[in-house]
């Protein structure tokens, strides 16, 4: 099996060609470190030294960005150890998604709000009948990245794993009957012409208002934490707050936040987006009836299209299921 050939930019072979003339440790030390053969380093080393001279007599700022270059190298490599993390973190770049990925997600978005029950199979012969050149397994990677949940048309009789099933779901059979008994909150994927960003809603289960959302290009558990927070700031805290079980909603900072306000914590269970339903009927009303009707560009558009909605729905759009009053205004009233 023939191996892929690693690529390396100049900042970090200027930076192993820098830890080489310090001679502070041997080559076979560096390489061990850098990961990387003894013959790079060397080979690094040398064409360095060759072309010091141009860079201190043609471009001095050429040579204090370098200088600076491995100042922030190593105080990122401190900050790292000291967090244990791994040395790939600090060489990471995000490559971003390409304009077929964007195109195939924009469609599953739209499939999905069609029919949520479609997996993987259905969703890939979908996309295929719309000329994507797409398989399952890819199929499965963007459905993950876009954080879709197919909701199972009958019980699930598999038991999940007790390890990992980190909190149970506390409104079954729960009458609900007053505002900030229970929040809900979820993240929806919001496909841009070019591009995607992640919409967090925050919704008062009796109500149906939206008590908080916000906008962000990547889903951060402090993002998550910072949103809720400011919804309890605004509204006072609920007494049961509900979320699928994905990584931010199961991660040490959201627990801990959470569990300090004095909140219990109700997840749905696994495959079962439908017990978050109200969240989900949100996203696909306001994706329907905004969302899809606009050309979004940037992120300022998708901002304002949010807002625009979140402040009709809330205030003057009236919702059925609380006697065709504002949700927002029902809200207020029953407080």
């Amino acid at each position: 099996m023939s191996r892929t050939r690693r690529k390396f930019n100049s900042a970090f072979k200027a930076k192993v060609a820098i830890e080489a003339i310090k001679e502070q440790r041997t080559i076979s030390e560096l390489a061990q470190e850098f990961e990387i053969h003894p013959n790079q380093v060397s080979q690094w080393k040398r064409a360095f030294l060759e072309r010091s001279a141009q860079i201190f007599e043609g471009d001095k700022k050429q040579a204090e960005e370098l200088a600076i270059l491995e100042q922030n190298h190593r105080l990122a490599r401190q900050h790292i150890g000291c967090l244990k993390l791994p040395r790939s973190t600090f060489y990471y770049r995000p490559v971003a998604a390409s304009e077929q990925d964007l195109a195939a997600m924009r469609t599953l978005d739209e499939l999905y709000q069609e029919d949520p029950t479609r997996g993987t199979r259905r969703m890939s012969s979908e996309l295929q009948k719309q000329g994507f050149s797409i398989g399952r397994d890819r199929t499965r990677r963007l459905m993950q990245r876009m954080r879709m949940k197919t909701i199972y048309c009958r019980p699930r009789t598999t038991v999940c794993d007790p390890a990992k099933y980190k909190f149970p779901y506390l409104l079954r059979n729960l009458k609900i009957t007053r505002p900030n008994q229970v929040w809900a909150l979820d993240i929806s994927y919001i496909p841009m012409e070019r591009g995607y960003m992640f919409l967090l809603v925050i919704i008062d289960w009796h109500s149906r208002a939206v008590v908080g959302w916000s906008l962000s290009n990547t889903m951060e558990a402090s993002w998550v934490v910072e949103t809720l927070d400011f919804a309890i700031q605004r509204h006072g805290k609920p007494e049961v707050i509900n979320s699928d079980q994905g990584s931010q909603f199961t991660s040490d900072e959201y627990v801990a936040f959470v569990k300090g306000q004095g909140i219990q914590i109700s997840m749905d269970g696994k495959g079962r987006a439908i017990d978050n339903v109200i969240v989900e009927r949100f996203f696909r009303t306001i994706k329907y009836d905004k969302l899809y009707l606009e050309s979004l560009e940037t992120g300022a558009d998708v901002q304002r299209a949010c807002h625009e909605f979140i402040q009709y729905y809330n205030h003057k759009r009236d919702h059925s299921s609380i006697g065709n009053q504002p949700p927002m205004v029902f809200y207020k009233l029953a407080a």
